[in-house]
């Protein structure tokens, strides 16, 4: 709510990741951001360009928009996320609302 309420709406998303990292940082969670996310498959790891944007390890996947909608292929996109490392709750956070709450979106497999 804070980088929202700071920057509002209108950025491209990588500056609003960037700020949501220092603001998690900030209250002392633990996060990373642009994890790669390899396919296991059989006995190899294939590297299919997955990008995690902040991800809380082993909690929690938070994928960034900065769009006019939410579309179905956002959820889609978290939800092989969800599947591919094992978590089992992501957040799909589009900033270029009015409202932030009417951007959000929880996503479970």
């Amino acid at each position: 709510m804070e980088v929202h309420k700071t920057l509002g709406l209108g950025l491209l998303e990588s500056s609003y990741e960037q700020c949501l990292m220092y603001e998690l940082n900030q209250v002392g969670i633990i996060a990373e951001n642009q994890v790669l996310l390899p396919i296991a498959y059989k006995s190899v790891v294939i590297d299919a360009g997955y990008r995690l944007d902040i991800l809380l390890p082993e909690k929690l996947i938070i994928e960034l928009k900065s769009v006019d909608k939410l579309a179905p292929i956002h959820t889609a996109q978290l939800i092989t996320y969800l599947k591919l490392s094992g978590i089992k709750t992501g957040l799909l956070i589009n900033f270029n609302e009015k409202k932030l709450m009417d951007g959000l979106k929880r996503v479970s497999v």
